[in-house]
């Protein structure tokens, strides 16, 4: 039986997250959803440590990283995220792995997998030299395009978005040109800097400059209006929409969500 504690501040992904680890292993038990800062460091305090721990990273009364300042825990940690701007490099050499947000049933089971393998002792973890290693992870500055025969480099503060057609992936930059790219938009994901770009669905990633007016298009999800302007749809995916508003915080005043 594998003890587990998620922390994460959004009941509904808590629930979907072990919804997806009994899938993978119906082993596991949950032993407390925690939601805050606050409430994990008193309840770890008062409690023994559980086999595994899933924490979100950006809690609603902070960063889950408060959390160890506070109380030394030495239990092996699946880190998940909506934005991948942490260093990651540091979780992997403390033997932790990540999740990048929304989570894929696959990466989990990667997760849980890598967790099960190496057999980690509690007594090995050290999350001072984590806190303390957590930099600005350093991202690509350009992207080598070719076409015809032609390579050149286009520098990614120029591009407006990325997009998938028709199983191609694209770059459409701020003065209108477009080049195929050899990179999946997965790939992209861990390439580019998380605070200017961001994912609004499968097919689609946007650099915030990009965003010319935001318009409520459901209860749930928003329709973007980008320039240079696309030839298809950008509306943010109803699972993604809570992140999108997150990421907009912050960043800048100057868009406004109209009805």
């Amino acid at each position: 039986m594998i003890k587990i504690v998620i922390i994460e501040d959004e009941k509904p992904a808590a629930q979907r997250l072990f919804k997806l680890i009994k899938q993978i292993d119906d082993n596991a038990e949950l032993i407390i959803h925690l939601e805050s800062v606050k409430d994990s460091v008193t309840w770890f305090k008062e409690n023994n440590l559980p086999d595994l721990i899933f924490m979100d990273i950006e809690l609603a009364d902070g960063s889950s990283f408060n959390i160890f300042k506070e109380i030394n825990i030495k239990a092996p940690i699946i880190f998940t995220t909506a934005f991948n701007q942490f260093a990651i490099d540091a979780f992997k050499v403390n033997s932790i792995d990540y999740l990048l947000k929304p989570i894929k049933k696959e990466d989990l089971e990667k997760s849980l997998q890598k967790f099960k393998s190496l057999q980690v002792k509690k007594d090995n973890l050290d999350y001072t030299m984590l806190l303390k290693s957590l930099v600005t992870k350093e991202f690509q500055k350009r992207i080598v395009v070719r076409y015809a025969d032609v390579i050149k480099t286009v520098e990614i503060e120029n591009i407006a978005y990325f997009y998938t057609e028709e199983k191609y992936t694209y770059l459409y930059t701020f003065d209108g040109q477009r080049y195929p790219i050899d990179f999946t938009l997965d790939q992209l994901d861990h390439m580019i800097d998380p605070k200017k770009f961001f994912r609004i669905n499968r097919q689609v990633i946007v650099n915030f400059k990009a965003i010319e007016k935001m318009i409520a298009y459901s209860k749930a999800r928003v329709k973007i209006i980008l320039k240079p302007i696309p030839s298809f749809e950008t509306i943010v995916s109803t699972e993604r929409s809570p992140y999108f508003k997150e990421w907009l915080i912050g960043m800048s005043d100057t868009f406004k969500i109209t009805e």
